[in-house]
């Protein structure tokens, strides 16, 4: 291998992702296109907000209680040190409703919902029905992702709701019920500590845009897969990974730009 090998090898690596990127773009602003464009299929929006939102209540609700417990009790445990064992409240709800909902929320449904879109969508290229969708001149954009793409922007901040709302209750749950804290104090600081405009909603948009990302990189990845049964292991494979790193890079640029 001469001495420009590996320069060479990273040269072409970096123009194959800019490569990437520029696609990546010009497919989300064909979907936005094809979004905006009639007609609204409001039947199989309805049937993608039950894929991607109802399927993923259970693990949600349960994850949101079980990461309530853990922080109600590495809480107190910590607070107990300072004296300041009635601020649980405040932590628990500030942690929840400006980081751990929205960034766990998009984990989890990344997981279970993005994999199977773009999985799905996979193996409709493979079994080229989306040809057949051009043949019969539909859109499959519009038929098909468009749909999947806005239920799972929709879904993700009903979600992260949901998460936090459980994981307040978890840490209720092992603050007051089982270590004996004072209930007052936990919902009292809760209150005093979490501010409807600076967290709930800038939580709320936290958790919108990471369904806005996480949608745009299912339906690109299962929309660009290669046409074999090992491109759809691939597209939901790298689903997972790329939005998954995506959404805390971005929760980081959120926070640090703006302070939500």
């Amino acid at each position: 291998m001469s001495d420009s090998g590996p320069i060479r090898a990273t040269g072409a690596r970096v123009l194959e992702t800019v490569r990437q990127l520029g696609e990546f773009s010009l497919f989300s602003l064909r979907l936005a296109g094809a979004g905006t464009r009639g007609p609204f299929r409001a039947r199989r929006l309805v049937a993608e907000l039950y894929d991607t939102g109802v399927l993923s209540l259970i693990i949600v609700c349960i994850s949101g209680l079980a990461v309530g417990m853990v922080l109600g009790l590495q809480g107190h445990n910590t607070l107990v040190r300072f004296g300041a064992e009635e601020s649980l409240g405040a932590v628990v709800g500030l942690s929840l409703v400006r980081e751990l909902g929205p960034v766990l929320t998009a984990l989890l449904v990344a997981g279970r919902a993005g994999s199977a879109m773009a999985a799905e969508i996979a193996s409709m290229v493979v079994t080229e029905q989306l040809d057949g969708l051009r043949m019969m001149s539909i859109e499959p954009l519009d038929f098909v992702v468009s749909p999947k793409a806005l239920a799972m922007f929709i879904a993700m901040p009903l979600l992260a709701s949901l998460f936090v709302i459980f994981g307040i209750g978890g840490g209720y749950l092992v603050g007051v019920i089982v270590l004996g804290g004072d209930g007052g104090n936990y919902l009292s600081a809760l209150e005093n500590a979490v501010n409807f405009r600076d967290d709930v909603l800038g939580g709320l948009l936290k958790a919108t845009i990471f369904g806005l990302l996480v949608a745009l990189i299912a339906t690109y990845r299962g929309f660009t897969a290669t046409p074999t049964s090992a491109g759809v292991s691939a597209a939901a494979t790298s689903t997972v990974v790329i939005a998954s790193v995506a959404t805390l890079i971005f929760d980081y640029f959120i926070t640090a730009l703006w302070g939500v």
